[in-house]
């Protein structure tokens, strides 16, 4: 099912918590909509499932306008972050549920809904567990039942906020990879909230990156990361550093002197240099260059993070050095990024 979201605001006793959104998905695609709290990403998600109405706008599925349709009449399933489970019903029951309520030649018959519920727990590789009940289980399973839950009332759109962050470290990188299993093997056109970006790019077919109420970006993992659009999608995709630099003649200038970065296509100016910290080629010395003086060194697994004081403003910037690398002990160090952007400064 094919979701469309075009031109929609939405206040809360006038405040706006989303400014003229429009957002295409297209049908058996897995979307995240990535972004830090209080940029939208609830608030859409919300408005797409009908938990939520559009102060101005509308939300299509497929070419149906389904702005004041319920969540029922949408068909949506909806996976919450604490689970939301029954407590006093059984994994099969709490499975079942949402086909038990429907009313009239929409309800199936009892052992439609336990051969469905049967088929989705193999699906989800919960075979056996369907007498207990949910304190019996853990949380990653848990997670499961509530995924399959959602999925049992075959539904257009399958929505998912933050459905991994209560749960630990680990449990969520498994579960991560079950999901994407998952999403290939059903085809449902689904929509998931996180704030972690390591669990967006690693998950979703393509990033909608938020920030105050606001769509940034939304591009594949590879272009967010590669190519982002703004200073905002720089420096919250992956870890980054920035410089105030001045553009002039076509070189990159640092304070007084050039460092032998070209910049024939930017116009003249006060600009932003941004560059990530394992993107860097150090110098033993340097015409044209950054260079700084060590500040901090920290071990990050199997590197080491130089944090370097840069010149008289005491700007600091990250560079990434193999672990051993004799420069994280100098008290100078120079580099150039290999890979950067320019943003000109606001």
């Amino acid at each position: 099912m094919e979701v469309r979201v075009v031109n929609v605001r939405k206040e809360f006793e006038r405040f706006p918590a989303l400014h003229d959104v429009s957002l295409d998905i297209r049908s058996g695609e897995l979307i995240a909509l990535l972004g830090p709290s209080g940029s939208g990403k609830t608030t859409l998600l919300r408005l797409i499932a009908g938990l939520e109405r559009p102060t101005k706008g509308a939300i299509f599925f497929g070419d149906e306008d389904a702005s004041q349709k319920s969540i029922q009449e949408r068909n949506v399933g909806f996976v919450f972050q604490h689970y939301a489970l029954f407590r006093h019903m059984t994994v099969a029951d709490n499975i079942g549920f949402g086909l038990k309520v429907r009313h009239g030649a929409a309800r199936p018959s009892a052992s439609e809904i336990r051969r469905r519920a049967s088929e989705l727990l193999d699906l989800v590789q919960l075979s056996g567990l369907e007498k207990r009940y949910p304190a019996q289980l853990s949380g990653g399973q848990r997670q499961r039942v509530a995924l399959a839950r959602a999925m049992a009332i075959e539904p257009k759109v399958l929505l998912l906020d933050e459905p991994f962050g209560a749960l630990d470290a680990q449990v969520r990188r498994e579960l991560r990879r079950w999901l994407r299993e998952i999403h290939d093997a059903t085809g449902h056109t689904t929509v998931f909230v996180t704030h972690d970006q390591e669990e967006a790019l690693e998950l979703a077919d393509r990033v909608v990156v938020m920030s105050q109420g606001r769509i940034e970006q939304v591009g594949s993992a590879d272009e967010i990361y590669d190519m982002p659009n703004s200073p905002f999608v720089y420096s919250f995709i992956g870890e980054s550093s920035s410089l105030p630099v001045k553009v002039d003649n076509g070189e990159i200038w640092l304070a007084d002197r050039p460092i032998g970065l070209p910049a024939s296509n930017a116009a003249s100016g006060e600009a932003l240099l941004y560059f990530r910290p394992h993107d860097v080629e150090l110098l033993d010395g340097c015409s044209g260059c950054i260079a700084g003086t060590v500040a901090a060194s920290r071990r990050v697994a199997g590197t080491r993070r130089v944090e370097l004081e840069i010149g008289g403003e005491r700007q600091r910037v990250e560079i990434e050095l193999p672990v051993d690398h004799p420069a994280a002990q100098k008290s100078r160090v120079a580099f150039r990024p290999r890979r950067w952007k320019l943003f000109p400064a606001s």
